[in-house]
């Protein structure tokens, strides 16, 4: 096979379903040899994508490109959405640690030929005001996909995302309406709890985590997104105990906004950040990799304990 004259395929930044390409003159055994040559990745029955382009993805984006290409090889979903974490994706809602499945909600009417492993039906009705189109896809709503993530995910999972939803503009009201109408539903409990917990003031993943952690700990609640007064201005703390003069801040964080801190704007943070230090604030800085170590705690509540004697 000359590889050579597949040249325009490794150029190409859309999904192809089989059908597309044989029109094009590549026949099945053609697409096979195409992907073990690392030409083509397959990402599910009946969809394939360039591999250059596929490993040049983040791992969002390849969540979310799985289930375009999926809505791509089926046409249409008529009266069907897609849910749950697949939802999720296509809101770009922040995922932690979930697997590529592609979830389709639809009413217990509906049928489907479709047999792919890599599919989760969902029988249930899709109310009004619970679908929206994004970018061209059906997809449940913000609040309504919050909740179903949540039910379908463990409790820090779905606490990622819905702080997500939250902090994106949806209502707490909304996530309980939400919730009122599944009473019965496999996972509601999990998912009100996770709707009880979540913030909008949460601002990453890490910080989700990080909030998670400090709940379950022995000490009072810290205000998260403490706003406190420097000599150089106001400086936006992640956590902090204002009476104790404790500061913990999550580092390495991705935002669940885009936003690039220039340097000068990373100056200016560091330098009201000193002289906050120089007013006998504490700081406490935290890693992804510290929010699943025990000691994390221990070190928390030591830094705790400290600020307290020293503000008494």
């Amino acid at each position: 096979m000359d590889v050579n004259a597949y040249s325009w395929l490794s150029a190409s930044t859309r999904s192809w379903r089989t059908t597309e390409l044989e029109q094009m003159g590549v026949s099945r055994r053609t697409i096979t040899r195409l992907v073990e040559r690392g030409i083509l990745a397959r990402l599910q029955v009946n969809a394939y994508v360039p591999a250059k382009y596929w490993k040049s993805l983040s791992n969002a984006e390849q969540g979310r490109f799985r289930v375009m290409a999926h809505n791509r090889a089926r046409l249409a979903l008529t009266q069907s959405a897609y849910s749950h974490t697949s939802a999720a994706r296509i809101h770009r809602l922040t995922l932690w640690d979930v697997d590529d499945r592609i979830h389709i909600t639809q009413p217990s009417s509906g049928s489907s030929r479709e047999h792919n492993p890599d599919v989760v039906r969902h029988r249930a009705k899709l109310l009004p005001g619970e679908v929206d189109m994004v970018d061209g896809l059906q997809v449940t709503s913000l609040a309504r996909t919050a909740v179903d993530s949540a039910r379908l995910l463990s409790f820090r999972q779905g606490l990622i995302t819905a702080d997500h939803a939250l902090h994106l503009g949806v209502q707490r009201a909304e996530l309980h309406q939400v919730l009122q109408r599944q009473t019965g539903y496999k996972g509601v409990q999990i998912a009100r709890q996770v709707v009880e917990k979540a913030s909008a003031l949460s601002e990453s993943a890490g910080e989700s985590l990080t909030a998670h952690l400090l709940a379950g700990m022995p000490i009072p609640p810290p205000e998260q997104q403490l706003v406190v007064r420097t000599r150089f201005g106001e400086h936006r703390i992640d956590f902090g105990w204002r009476e104790q003069k404790l500061a913990l801040e999550f580092d390495g964080k991705t935002k669940y906004f885009d936003y690039a801190p220039t340097p000068e704007v990373l100056f200016q943070e560091r330098r009201r950040e000193k002289a906050l230090m120089e007013q006998g604030w504490i700081f406490i800085r935290l890693e992804w990799a510290d929010l699943f170590q025990e000691a994390t705690r221990g070190r928390i509540l030591k830094a705790w304990w400290n600020s307290t004697r020293s503000a008494g």
